[in-house]
């Protein structure tokens, strides 16, 4: 049955694809290529991790990298910010972390009398932030306007962020001492929650040959900026015009609505978290050369939108499952479109 459907499934792309692109991917694909080639100078396998990270910069959201230390969580974003044209900014965040010091502070001017408002780092292109859950709530939550709405209002003036604007963020699943959870609204703010998990025997083996062979180089010097942040916010537009027929569309819908009625899950998936898929399979669409998604963009879209969005109840917590598998179970359960 899953074969049958599969083969149904590549027999409609062959279809499709024998029809040219109403528009032209073809230098979006070449830049997430060119963006892939330097990160593969450094990183090795993670595949999976740097599609997400790309998929997430093209739709314009926010990502949470989940992963234990060393796995090369905090490298990869620097890296990726290393091969666009952009500023960038790294805040580490600690128990004693104020708002102001994401934010920024008025200071009074002795000379005007006045009082100027300095911009804290959160004011960048794209901003790292480590370790984000050892921040208290307070802190957390001086991220929620800057996120959403790509703006902070300090003291009733409102300061725009300026595009591209993207906040990476990590954080270690192991080590909970110290730390403090992240509301449901501020990980609802987050596109994907990737999670990074260790390397094989193959690729370590080729991670500790890297690291002799650069005899000290750091990786950041490895890296030239590929793209330039006009092209950037112009491969952005691009992926607002990938066609999404009414069916999948329907489709969408019909898992994030599971979610909320689902036995085994506490909280469901919110009307954001359809917005999350539908332009995530956009930009799977994109990246791919297609301007058109198909239901398997929305498959590959569904676990990392979702995993941080969904809650388990208590009992099934207990018995070891895990939110990946519910969805699974989900995606499972919904008819695909044909």
């Amino acid at each position: 049955m899953e074969n049958t459907e599969n083969q149904q499934n590549e027999n409609i792309l062959e279809n499709q694809n024998e029809f040219k692109n109403r528009i032209d991917l073809s230098k979006l694909k070449e830049a997430v290529s060119s963006i892939k080639a330097q990160l593969q100078k450094v990183i090795v396998g993670q595949e999976d991790f740097m599609e997400l990270l790309l998929v997430s910069l093209l739709a314009d959201g926010h990502v949470l990298i989940e992963g234990v230390p060393g796995v090369a969580k905090t490298v990869t974003a620097k890296l990726l910010a290393k091969t666009i044209s952009t500023d960038f900014s790294r805040i580490q965040f600690t128990p004693d972390l104020m708002p102001s010091d994401v934010l920024g502070t008025s200071v009074l001017n002795m000379k005007t009398s006045d009082f100027e408002f300095k911009k804290g780092p959160v004011f960048s292109n794209f901003v790292l932030i480590d370790e984000i859950n050892r921040a208290p709530a307070k802190t957390q939550s001086a991220l929620f306007e800057a996120m959403e709405e790509r703006q902070v209002t300090i003291d009733g003036t409102q300061y725009k962020m300026s595009p591209p604007f993207m906040v990476l963020a990590t954080q270690n699943p192991i080590e909970q001492e110290g730390t403090y959870a992240l509301p449901e609204a501020q990980l609802d703010r987050f596109l994907f929650k990737i999670n990074v998990g260790y390397p094989n025997l193959e690729e370590e083996v080729k991670i500790i040959s890297n690291h002799n062979a650069r005899k000290g180089q750091k990786p950041q010097e490895l890296i030239t900026s590929v793209l330039s942040e006009a092209d950037l916010l112009t491969y952005r537009n691009n992926i607002f015009d990938i066609l999404v027929e009414e069916k999948i569309v329907k489709y969408i819908a019909e898992v994030i609505t599971n979610t909320r009625n689902h036995p085994h899950l506490y909280l469901g998936g919110s009307p954001r978290a359809s917005i999350a898929v539908l332009m995530a399979s956009k930009a799977f669409a994109a990246i791919n050369g297609r301007d058109f998604v198909t239901p398997e963009d929305v498959k590959k879209s569904l676990y990392p939108v979702l995993r941080h969005r969904v809650m388990l109840t208590p009992e099934r917590e207990m018995e070891g499952l895990t939110a990946d598998k519910v969805i699974e179970m989900i995606v499972q359960s919904v008819e695909v479109p044909r």
